[in-house]
């Protein structure tokens, strides 16, 4: 896969994404990442990509002719056949396991990273396919919720983890938060790892496992147990959990 991200900072990704997983896909060819400072599409001598808002108002506001240009650039450079535009902002979808499995079927990814009051509107409405945000809060810039999506999405391309079964077992991959995990020592300060996880029968582990991801998004998460895919059983344990602990 490819991906590219518009950035003022472009320096604040290697330190990112010349380490761990990341790194290591980009040295086997998985991922080729490209950073594109947006000053170099600016017209002027200054370099100026912001400016105030129309209407009044505090801050300034990124302007469109360096994004446009910038993201044309990229294109002509691509020969991609399916990509998305993706703007990064406060304003956009949430982020979601489901949305990164979705971003890794496609060849190219092309992230905006915003920055002061945000992107003048014919960005988003004109450039980008859609736009995420993290989380509902507001961060500097775009540039930390890219790295996020990136790390994400990175995960669901096959060959990138070092076990094709590291992904399916990631908190919210089918909807669930991920089960309890043990290493060794077996005891450690009169703390005994549960016994089914000992004893080689794979079955009882997984449906182990199985249940313990019910319990614990239920517990934690229980919102999540609306869009999950479960089965007959699954609901059988979660009824009776609920007429335990209530």
């Amino acid at each position: 896969m490819r991906i590219d991200i518009v950035t003022l900072f472009p320096m604040m990704f290697e330190a990112v994404f010349g380490e761990s997983i990341i790194k290591r896909a980009r040295q086997k060819g998985l991922l080729d990442i490209r950073l594109t400072q947006l000053r170099d599409f600016a017209f002027d001598k200054h370099r100026q990509v912001d400016d105030s808002p129309f209407g009044g108002g505090s801050g300034m506001v990124l302007k469109p002719e360096p994004m446009f240009r910038a993201v044309r650039s990229i294109l002509a450079n691509s020969t991609a056949k399916r990509r998305r535009i993706v703007l990064l902002c406060p304003s956009g979808a949430t982020f979601t396991q489901a949305k990164a499995k979705e971003l890794a079927q496609e060849e190219q990814l092309i992230f905006l990273s915003g920055h002061y009051e945000g992107f003048d509107a014919r960005i988003h409405v004109h450039l980008a396919d859609e736009a995420l945000s993290i989380g509902d809060f507001v961060l500097t810039g775009g540039e930390l919720p890219a790295m996020v999506v990136v790390d994400a999405v990175a995960r669901m391309i096959p060959g990138v983890l070092g076990s094709d079964e590291s992904a399916p077992t990631d908190s919210f991959y089918d909807g669930l938060l991920e089960f309890p995990q043990y290493t060794r020592p077996s005891m450690f300060e009169g703390m005994e790892v549960p016994q089914v996880l000992l004893s080689g029968d794979h079955a009882k582990i997984r449906a182990w496992r199985r249940r313990e991801s019910l319990r614990i998004t239920y517990e934690r998460r229980p919102e999540l147990l609306e869009q999950a895919c479960l089965t007959a059983q699954d609901k059988r344990f979660l009824a009776d959990l609920k007429d335990v602990l209530h």
